[in-house]
């Protein structure tokens, strides 16, 4: 898949850069449960043990579930590279809408793969006179690579958003240990001290 090897291009460049692992700790991903639940739900829907028999339930529950992962990442924005993921999500969701709830993929970027432009209900059909056209899925990747899929402009920006969050999160364990608790901020409250309070003799 697509994501997972955004994931590996963002480590790898993370450590290339000075990073460490433990920064990704101090993601906060808001609503975690629903992106989980929105992921799983896809994995589920596109098995090989439901695609042939889900029928016309397939591409509603597709969208609802894009619709959920897409909201989770909205609310979470304000992470740096984020917004880039949010443009990605829009475009295939776009693409999907436009066409019926399925994710159009070229016959030349499915050729590519040895994959059959006919079949059961999948997340890259093939649709032969598609809406949008240059947001679907339209490119794919080497057929030697594990786990090679087709993917589309949408995919791109959401993989370069990826690597954007896993970069600076795991750069961010350069800037030192965090404050403790109850210590006193320079940008406001209490000014830190040095001097003694305790009386001399």
């Amino acid at each position: 898949m697509f994501l997972l090897y955004a994931i590996l291009a963002g480590l790898l460049a993370g450590f290339a850069l000075g990073g460490r692992l433990e920064g990704l700790s101090r993601l906060q991903l808001r609503w975690a449960w629903v992106f989980v639940a929105g992921l799983a739900v896809q994995l589920v829907l596109f098995s090989d043990a439901v695609t042939g028999w889900i029928g016309a339930l397939g591409p509603p529950i597709y969208v609802l579930s894009t619709l959920a992962v897409a909201a989770v990442i909205a609310v979470n924005r304000r992470i740096p590279g984020m917004p880039i993921v949010l443009l990605g999500a829009a475009s295939n969701l776009a693409a999907i809408l436009a066409n019926g709830g399925f994710m159009p993929a070229s016959a030349e970027a499915l050729a590519a793969l040895g994959y059959r432009t006919e079949g059961g209900y999948s997340n890259s059909s093939f649709v032969a006179n598609p809406n949008l056209p240059w947001l679907t899925d339209i490119f794919a990747l080497p057929a030697w690579l594990p786990a090679t899929n087709v993917f589309s402009i949408g995919d791109v920006l959401i993989g370069a958003g990826v690597v954007v969050i896993i970069v600076t999160a795991m750069r961010s364990s350069r800037r030192g240990p965090a404050r403790a608790v109850g210590a006193p901020s320079l940008a406001g409250g209490n000014a830190p001290t040095t001097q003694d309070p305790t009386p001399a003799d």
